[in-house]
């Protein structure tokens, strides 16, 4: 194996090793290759027209940091046989490497695979873990798409991690962010023309996926995209806001990278997903090719967590004061997207267009997640906001929902931890700026500055690390159990997800109830403040309850803040 780097505009190009420069050869299309023999361990970095040693862009490992030199990886261990993600029986829970364990590390994670096991779940979706700056962060500011973040592991214990949860029938998504890469160890630009100021994103340069030398910029994130699957054996990506992918190709990257993940799958001899976080309200994202979509298999449906966020917490501020609750919550379990054309007040113009049929399995659904928790002033979690009682009732309708349900760490148990934004910037103007940037956020939102969590203090992401031991304490204990019961519900009653005009959803914003069914069941929930008798709709059983409820004479007797589902 030989070093190779795209490098179109260059007049020379080395490959830096222990201190020694080693011209290599130009070819065809921009690319230069040669160089002693690449052997595992090895540390390199390419010099452009003399300059300074830099990282390779398609490194595999940085274990110096995203400044530091490539080492070439040993692949030879990578999982060859993987867990297909059947959508439609899915359960999955996303979770944060960082903070999921004690350790912070894949080999700390794997200690608690058991416990998703256990719970239900089939699916484990990681936030990113490619290369980024500094120990801690969220992985949305990576600069290494290729390259497993050192201090979780590195790219061997992620094959461990991948390992050990398939050994347990766990599937593994990874999140990949193509739209951006963060600024701090950002050196695409010195090799070639990866980026463009045609388009802007809100969080850095727009890639350049449809302008002059563009076709290479493409592949090196398709590329990269199927090296996940390659290298370490993941079964799935979770692809990070791809309506900030700016393309005006006639073959969109997305469905580039669909095409591409079918083929790669048929030579692998297993099936690979791929998820899709928009708030495009578009169903072209997870239609298929042949029907003139970019064939994804399914992507977040925000609308659900959106109107389930109101109904539970009351709150409308920001992007919430497009929804009013109940009322969205049953639109959407009966329309998969609130929002399929009708105004929106929060954007002042129409947004999005009717899903067109597509079944519940293409949309996944949450209370919780990444962004929605982490986002806020603190990183409160919903049971902070809402109290036990609310977030159970929330919990019965997404796991009996006809979505893909999916749980943020820890919340299966409602814990105690919140989980703030955190970054590790080594760059100290950047570390500042960051800091500065998130108090006057939310200064504008009449938070005191000082009660902010401060984003670069090492104490903020210890705070966000999982307490296990409390998962065996009220009212942390019921919780779980309530989660437990509902997946095991969800499976033995048949409530997978699927299709969408099979479900009849009744809510009354003003009762504070909702009335769900769906198949052989019915599912009522109560967030008013009196007990409130329901129709049955037909139900002769109680199967699962969060608190008392009376089933008389086809009616259903529902107590504040709780939620029950039947069996008709």
């Amino acid at each position: 194996m030989t070093y190779e780097v795209w490098a179109p505009d260059a007049g020379r190009v080395d490959v830096v090793i222990d201190d020694e420069r080693h011209a290599l050869e130009s070819g065809a299309g921009g690319w230069w290759r040669g160089g002693p023999t690449a052997t595992p361990g090895t540390d390199y970095a390419f010099s452009v027209n003399g300059g300074p040693p830099l990282p390779d862009p398609r490194s595999r490992h940085q274990p110096a940091g995203v400044h530091g030199p490539s080492r070439v990886a040993d692949l030879s261990d990578a999982p060859q046989a993987g867990i297909e993600v059947d959508l439609a029986t899915a359960v999955i829970e996303e979770i944060h490497v960082g903070t999921f364990s004690r350790e912070g590390t894949f080999d700390g994670a794997i200690t608690h695979l058991d416990h998703l096991v256990e719970l239900g779940v089939t699916a484990v979706e990681l936030m990113p873990v490619h290369a980024f700056p500094g120990v801690h962060g969220w992985g949305y500011d990576g600069v290494d798409l290729w390259a497993v973040h050192d201090p979780y592991g590195g790219p061997a214990g992620m094959r461990r991690f991948v390992h050990a949860a398939h050994e347990r029938g766990l599937a593994v998504i990874v999140d990949v962010v193509h739209n951006h890469l963060g600024p701090d160890g950002n050196y695409l630009a010195a090799f070639g023309p990866y980026f463009t100021d045609r388009f802007a994103t809100p969080w850095g340069d727009a890639v350049n996926l449809d302008g002059p030398d563009s076709d290479e910029v493409r592949e090196f994130f398709v590329a990269s995209a199927e090296a996940w699957f390659v290298d370490h054996g993941v079964d799935g990506l979770r692809l990070d806001a791809v309506h900030a992918l700016l393309d005006t190709s006639a073959v969109h990257l997305l469905e580039e990278l669909a095409t591409r993940t079918a083929a790669l799958g048929d030579r692998l001899g297993r099936r690979l997903t791929l998820i899709a976080e928009s708030d495009l309200n578009d169903p072209r994202i997870i239609r298929g090719v042949a029907d003139g979509g970019y064939g994804l298999d399914a992507q977040w449906a925000d609308d659900l967590h959106h109107g389930l966020h109101v109904a539970l917490t009351g709150e409308r501020t920001g992007y919430y004061e497009d929804y009013t609750g109940l009322a969205d919550v049953a639109a959407a379990l009966t329309q998969g997207y609130v929002y399929d054309g009708r105004y929106s007040a929060h954007r002042r113009r129409r947004h999005g267009r009717p899903l067109g049929g597509l079944p519940g399995s293409r949309l996944v659904g949450c209370l919780q997640n990444h962004d929605q928790v982490g986002n806020r002033a603190k990183g409160e979690r919903l049971v902070h906001l809402a109290g036990e009682r609310r977030a159970a009732v929330g919990a019965v309708l997404l796991l009996t929902s006809p979505f893909v349900p999916m749980l943020f760490q820890g919340e299966e148990w409602g814990a105690s931890t919140p989980f703030p934004y955190f970054t590790d910037h080594q760059d100290p103007g950047l570390a500042e700026a960051v800091r500065t940037g998130r108090r006057q956020e939310w200064a504008a939102f009449g938070w005191d500055p000082d009660d902010i969590p401060d984003p670069q203090d090492p104490a903020t992401p210890r705070s966000a690390v999982l307490v296990w031991d409390e998962r065996d304490r009220e009212p942390h204990r019921a919780l779980l159990d309530l989660h437990r019961d509902l997946i095991d519900l969800r499976r033995s009653a048949g409530l997978h997800a699927g299709p969408l005009d099979e479900v009849v959803a009744t809510a009354d914003e003003s009762a504070g109830t909702i009335v769900v069914e769906r198949g052989g069941t019915v599912v009522v929930a109560n967030l008013g403040d009196e007990a409130v008798g329901l129709d049955a709709r037909g139900a002769t059983d109680v199967l699962l309850a969060t608190d008392r409820v009376e089933l008389v004479a086809g009616r259903v007797e529902v107590v504040p803040e709780s939620a029950a589902v039947l069996r008709r």
